[in-house]
């Protein structure tokens, strides 16, 4: 008989001292990702599970030095594991996302319906290639479903905004 599973994350957090800016848009954004994270997503740490601990998790995201740490710990906030995942690879798609989502605020105050969802269709397509791309990143640390890693992408931009 295996032991029981709850690969899922029921906390997570960002770590404050790296979010250097923040508007009401990108504040929404960041609460729709974790509330609809928390209410369903598929987390399985590669260490933790071969800890024998098998869920559920807490979460603290954070960037530092241009790379991404992810500290997992167990529902009683004991340490399971952390490690940093390179942001580089995703430089760019985050600073496409950015362009998007502002061209959407944008039309969503002052364009036609039409308007707005040709800049939404574009905004998703970027957010499911990015989604795909830190799905595969993680793969050797955490296994993650294709909508959990498209609400961390979201997170992740949240870390690297910066004033305009």
């Amino acid at each position: 008989m295996s032991a029981a599973t709850d690969y899922r994350i029921i906390d997570i957090k960002l770590d404050e001292r790296t979010i250097l800016w923040r508007n009401a848009d990108i504040e929404q954004e960041r609460r729709v990702a974790i509330f609809d994270l928390l209410e369903g997503n598929l987390f399985q740490p590669v260490a933790a599970d071969e800890q024998g601990y098998h869920g559920p998790y807490k979460v603290m995201l954070g960037v530092e030095e241009g790379r991404l740490t992810i500290a997992i710990a167990a529902a009683d906030d004991r340490a399971l594991d952390s490690f940093v995942l390179p942001l580089a690879p995703f430089r760019r798609t985050v600073r496409d996302y950015f362009a998007i989502c502002d061209s959407y605020f944008q039309a969503i105050r002052q364009s036609s319906p039409q308007q707005i969802e040709t800049i939404d269709m574009a905004r998703r397509a970027i957010h499911n290639d990015a989604a795909e791309a830190l799905k595969d990143r993680l793969e050797s640390k955490v296994i993650v479903d294709f909508d959990t890693a498209r609400r961390l992408f979201t997170l992740i931009c949240v870390l690297h905004i910066k004033g305009h």
